[in-house]
């Protein structure tokens, strides 16, 4: 996910967008430690978007 798609979101938007992410990088992790996760790439790159998402949100707040 490139910034320019994350800043042209809304507070709204990027709260459940923050919320949708975790949950994707949890059923990541899940399958990573049950052996079925193929590409443990995707965890590093979720983790980057997922904090991406955080910084514009704190920058939204302050």
């Amino acid at each position: 996910m490139k910034i320019k798609e994350i800043r042209g979101l809304g507070v709204d938007e990027l709260r459940v967008k923050d919320k949708d992410l975790a949950q994707e990088f949890f059923n990541l992790k899940f399958q990573l430690h049950t052996g079925r996760l193929e590409n443990s790439a995707k965890l590093s790159l979720l983790r980057k978007d997922i904090a991406r998402v955080k910084t514009i949100l704190r920058e939204m707040k302050g």
